[in-house]
């Protein structure tokens, strides 16, 4: 819940055009506008702090820096979905799911996922198209007993951090990596998507709440439709 409220405030503080010095609204007023109780608009202001996006002055309240007061599109640090992430580009988003079905780990997916070799996974490989585009190529593996039940009975074009809700699992933040790749031949040549290489591939480990890795997913992204942006500090 914090890392998303914090993602809020910072957004709302984007949207009010708040410059360097602009004191933030108190605690019971965001608590008031964001539904949540004042410990939780704490540990997501805590977390702002952390961030240098806003200063906390001893008995006068919070104050946007000047690093906060800078409007940061697709920025890298924030856990998405990739349909959020598409519609926040202005995409209408279809989910084309090219084939599910029940696997076991092998030692690089053991290793992300904290399992043992062997261990059962689903493997979801989806098209992800934006306006009828190919736009991300997805392949999600998922511990087996975090979605339990049969395979046929779930709606695979939904999203799966959605589904992994539906089962208690929220997903807090993820450990990723980016670098740029070619589509692996084996999807390339099925699907007729070389033409696109290279691509933006993020692999990422997504840890729950409870410190749990329950998703490995690797996304290729279009590198000529998608990018991210990263503040760099001194």
């Amino acid at each position: 819940m914090a890392p998303q409220l914090k993602e809020a405030i910072r957004q709302l503080i984007t949207r009010d055009e708040m410059g360097p010095g602009d004191q933030l609204p108190t605690e019971p007023e965001l608590s008031e506008h964001f539904g949540v109780s004042r410990n939780k608009i704490r540990e997501a202001l805590k977390l702002l702090e952390q961030d240098g996006l806003v200063t906390a002055i001893q008995g006068r309240g919070r104050f946007v820096s000047a690093l906060g007061s800078v409007p940061i599109e697709r920025p890298v640090n924030i856990y998405e979905s990739i349909t959020a992430l598409l519609q926040g580009l202005g995409y209408k988003v279809t989910n084309v799911v090219l084939s599910v079905e029940e696997g076991t780990a092998d030692a690089r997916v053991a290793r992300e996922l904290q399992l043992n070799e062997g261990d059962p996974v689903i493997r979801l490989v989806r098209l992800r198209l934006g306006d009828d585009q190919p736009m991300v190529f997805s392949i999600n593996i998922v511990r087996r007993d975090a979605l339990p039940g049969p395979l046929k009975f779930r709606n695979w074009g939904a999203s799966v951090t959605k589904s992994l809700e539906g089962h208690g699992h929220y997903i807090a933040f993820s450990i990723a990596r980016l670098s740029a790749a070619n589509l692996p031949a084996e999807y390339s040549k099925a699907y007729d998507l070389a033409r696109y290489d290279p691509w933006l591939l993020v692999e990422e480990t997504c840890v729950t709440r409870e410190g749990n890795r329950l998703l490995y997913a690797i996304d290729y992204h279009r590198s000529s439709e998608i990018a991210f942006n990263v503040v760099r500090r001194r």
